[in-house]
């Protein structure tokens, strides 16, 4: 990606989706739209099509406002909306899926301690992080829509997936094999004779 160069003497404007939270109104929300458009952005677009393994992503769009909670924290509240296109699971063919979801953060200046001494996979709240100086969109988007996506897509009315893995030159186990008592029977059957 590319940055504009500017002259000495001027500052690198700010990138729109960034939003520095000590020049954003302390008292009212601050309404925002980010639409991934331009070159910069299809190239970062094609990046998480990679990343997602999607044939296609289009209409991705997060509309939204942060408003001011208390003396320090920001309440972020916004839509996720996009189109993907994945292969099936099952037969491979495109399936198309609308993404509208609703996404919500708190920023806060006092984010709860995490015992480090015990195991936590997820914390109590999801939606709290630690406060930033700047909150950039472009992420908030892109992690909203990397959790959005379908993992496993499948096209309507496609069958169960058989698969078998094994080492090389080897014969896969099968379903019937794999059952704990499949060959007691006849391990049964041999101890009579």
């Amino acid at each position: 990606m590319e940055i504009p160069m500017t002259a000495p003497d001027q500052p690198t404007p700010p990138a729109a989706h960034i939003l520095r939270l000590s020049e954003l109104a302390s008292r009212k929300p601050t309404h925002f739209t980010v639409t991934p458009t331009g070159a910069d952005h299809d190239a970062l677009l094609a990046d998480l099509r990679a990343d997602l393994g999607v044939e296609s992503l289009r209409k991705v769009r997060l509309e939204g406002k942060i408003t001011p909670k208390g003396k320090n924290d920001w309440h972020l509240t916004a839509q996720l909306g996009a189109t993907v296109t994945q292969p099936c699971v099952a037969t491979l063919e495109p399936v198309t899926t609308r993404i509208d979801e609703p996404l919500e953060r708190i920023y806060t200046a006092n984010p709860p301690a995490v015992d480090e001494a015990t195991e936590i996979e997820m914390p109590e709240d999801d939606r709290i992080e630690p406060l930033p100086e700047a909150v950039d969109l472009m992420h908030v988007l892109f992690e909203a829509l990397t959790l959005s996506v379908p993992a496993f897509p499948r096209i309507e009315g496609s069958g169960p997936v058989k698969i078998a893995v094994t080492e090389p030159e080897k014969e896969a186990m099968t379903d019937e094999q794999a059952k704990p008592f499949a060959g007691l029977a006849d391990l049964l059957k041999g101890t009579k004779d």
